[in-house]
């Protein structure tokens, strides 16, 4: 499989930005984890070639338009991913996930037909290869704190903050 790779200044990081011919995302990863996004890029597609070269100007388009506040931008992403069908279909369950808003793993797991479930669908959260597009930031623990992310707890963190301040500014009331 070839990949293009794109290296994108995001206001939360410098941005990976991996797409495939026909312009698809394939992986997005914080600049500082590019080992974890090859461990995904292998482990989803086994070998590879990623060179550099620009990613779709509608993609760059839609996560600024994220990083500017229009948090549903990202829905209009064109993604392929690799996964198993549980991993693609928690991936997909995660896109359901309302901007501003988070549930726990459980909760996760329940609407998938699954609760006990919990730890299968964290280690699928963890395998995400396109994090802020499809938004495992949105999973928290079942206490209510932060855990796991691929970027870090920091930029989880941030990631909610961002989108409880644009999601407040929608609606006039906070979601988180």
């Amino acid at each position: 499989m070839h990949l293009q790779l794109e290296r994108w200044a995001a206001p939360i990081s410098p941005l990976l930005l991996v797409t495939d011919d026909e312009g698809h995302l394939r992986a997005l990863e914080f600049a500082d984890y590019e080992t974890r996004m090859h461990r995904l890029l292998h482990a989803h597609y086994g070998d590879y070639t990623l060179t550099e070269g620009p990613a779709p100007a509608s993609l760059k388009k839609a996560l600024t338009a994220y990083f500017e506040g229009d948090l549903e931008a990202v829905n209009a992403v064109r993604t392929a991913t690799g996964g198993t069908p549980f991993q693609r279909e928690v991936w997909r369950a995660l896109r359901s996930i309302p901007a501003g808003t988070t549930i726990s793993y459980g909760q996760l797991a329940a609407r998938l037909g699954r609760p006990a479930a919990s730890r299968a669908v964290g280690a699928a959260n963890g395998s995400n290869p396109i994090p802020i597009v499809v938004p495992c930031h949105r999973v928290i623990g079942a206490n209510g704190t932060l855990t796991g992310f691929g970027g870090g707890l920091p930029r989880k963190q941030w990631l909610l903050d961002h989108e409880s301040r644009f999601a407040t500014v929608a609606t006039g009331e906070s979601l988180l």
